[in-house]
């Protein structure tokens, strides 16, 4: 008997793993104004939830801006949300980013 339930309990594992979805993200490309130039970023979201972002383009400077857009990357993608509060010194970059990101996300 215990056999039995083991091998269906096997089988009914099995087949659980092979319906799961392998993880294949689609992306999504946007861009917008930051403090120095436009932004252009890659935005990769698998099940609704933001799992990748990169930056394709910027003229933010890597001190002050790119730590900014270092920071609001993870936080974007810890909270799965662009309705976060800007870095503060680098309230620009900030709000560019994250309108890159929506614009990637929310383009037709």
């Amino acid at each position: 008997m215990k056999y039995i339930i083991c091998l269906a309990l096997a089988v009914i594992l099995i087949f659980a793993c092979a319906s799961l979805k392998t993880g294949n993200a689609d992306f999504y490309e946007g861009s917008a104004m930051g403090y120095r130039g436009m932004i252009h970023v890659r935005v990769g979201i698998e099940n609704g939830a933001i799992t990748e972002i990169t930056v394709i383009e910027s003229s933010e400077d890597l001190a002050i801006g790119g730590a900014a857009i270092e920071e609001l990357t993870d936080l974007v993608m810890m909270y799965n949300t662009t309705e976060i509060d800007a870095v503060s010194g680098a309230t620009e970059t900030s709000r560019g980013f994250l309108e890159a990101v929506e614009n990637a996300i929310f383009s037709p």
